[in-house]
């Protein structure tokens, strides 16, 4: 029993009485019923269960605000981070949880199934001082903006697993129709010896015990184990994912906040399959209905170049919220979309770059950095550029003294090359390119 919006049966009891939800159970003892749950409120509820037989009282029930945390390392990574790898305002984090403690969290555990399982031994945590270092860093960032900001209780499902990919969530049905994965146990081993990276199995172990949950939208940072996938593979697989989610939990078009991986070197600054892979998250994004990218390009410290698992997760929670606030809730003069690429035209040796989502604004007039040029060579060089009012928005002139006739643009489309543009609301401009090399 968790917090509110859970499929069940009984009434549910604080100040007020509801009437009692009645409905039979099948020849094994399974039954479901929906239940219409009071608005979130701090007042805690009580659940009662009553077979005629005997009645069954659970209390401290809440009705709040769900969200799901899916994804892997990066999600997973709790509030004490890993070995060489802490989470920012750490301390401050804990503290601050003294006045949180409307946020529930609870991690499922860590099980592969052949075959979709209905429940799963777990516990819903209160975040305080003493269990708030167990929670995802980026699921509680997310929690406590969006509490102090609805002042109603908030749910963290958590069922993020280091090193999985997205094949990792996919059923059955999905991966028989639309890939060569095989779902048999020995073809599962045999295709992948790392336990992590197995199809299926951690959806049917993790993900399907949440299914009877009603949820307000899903929290998803993953991707790094999907690296090297051909073509758009991964987009297309993820956007397969999403499709599968919502027709699962049988709620509509619920939010997909997706994280873009920050930059990583990937064992080479300057290459591209890092790059290629947060590229394909955009794409998804593209395709995918009521679902938003939250770009890393500025979280990630110079530093942190060869570190998958960047400290500043705070920040990170706090952009899939402002997504959350101005998109489900309604917060309109919460900014949250990052710029991005619209039009180019190129004349001789110049190109004017249009930009969208700026809010009126760009940070930088000089010293922008993140632009490169490319001719007929498909070589690629460095290049300035200057900001401009080019058709009613907000461009920039972009010039290479070694480009002499551009045909192709990029920003900051390397595996380690931030750029520094971010728009009015501070943030930064998706990493993007105009070919298809």
């Amino acid at each position: 029993m968790g917090l509110g919006g859970s499929r069940c049966g009984g009434t549910g009891e604080s100040l007020l009485v509801f009437s009692p939800y009645v409905c039979s159970a099948d020849k094994e003892g399974r039954w479901s019923v929906r239940v219409r749950t009071p608005e979130g409120s701090r007042t805690p509820l009580r659940l009662t269960f009553d077979d005629g037989d005997q009645a069954v009282e659970v209390d401290s029930v809440w009705a709040g605000e769900v969200y799901v945390c899916a994804g892997q390392s990066n999600m997973e990574m709790t509030l004490r981070g890993y070995g060489d790898c802490p989470v920012e305002g750490f301390n401050e984090a804990v503290l601050a949880s003294l006045r949180q403690q409307d946020i529930h969290y609870v991690r499922l555990p860590h099980r592969m199934s052949m075959t979709p399982l209905e429940d799963t031994p777990c516990r819903w945590q209160a975040v305080s001082p003493q269990t708030v270092t167990g929670c995802s860093a980026v699921g509680y960032f997310f929690a406590s903006l969006l509490q102090r900001v609805l002042d109603v209780p908030v749910g963290l499902l958590d069922v993020s697993r280091g090193g999985m990919r997205v094949e990792s969530w996919l059923d059955r049905e999905n991966l028989s129709l639309y890939t060569d994965e095989p779902t048999d146990t020995a073809g599962i081993v045999a295709r992948e010896s790392v336990p992590a990276r197995r199809a299926m199995v951690w959806h049917n172990g993790m993900f399907a015990p949440i299914l009877n949950y009603t949820v307000r939208g899903i929290m998803f940072y993953q991707g790094c184990s999907n690296v090297g996938d051909p073509g758009n593979q991964y987009s297309q697989r993820l956007e397969l994912l999403v499709r599968q989610w919502r027709r699962q939990f049988a709620l509509g078009d619920i939010p997909f906040y997706n994280v873009q991986l920050a930059p990583y070197w990937a064992g080479n600054d300057m290459g591209t399959n890092f790059m290629l892979l947060r590229e394909q998250q955009r794409i998804a994004s593209e395709r995918i209905p009521n679902s938003a990218l939250i770009c890393l390009d500025d979280l990630v410290y110079p530093y942190e170049r060869r570190q998958l698992h960047p400290c500043q997760k705070r920040q990170i929670g706090e952009l899939i919220a402002f997504h959350a606030l101005h998109k489900l809730y309604g917060m309109e003069n919460v900014l949250c979309e990052s710029p991005s690429f619209k039009e180019m035209r190129i004349s001789g040796d110049t190109c004017y770059v249009q930009l969208k989502d700026t809010y009126g604004a760009m940070n930088l007039m000089e010293d922008v950095r993140g632009f490169e040029l490319a001719g007929e060579d498909r070589v690629f060089h460095a290049a300035t550029a200057e900001k401009i009012e080019w058709k009613g928005g907000l461009g920039f002139v972009v010039v290479s003294p070694e480009v002499k006739k551009p045909v192709a643009l990029r920003y900051a489309f390397r595996n380690f090359y931030p750029g520094n543009l971010k728009n009015a609301a501070g943030l930064p401009l998706y990493p993007f390119r105009t070919d298809d090399w």
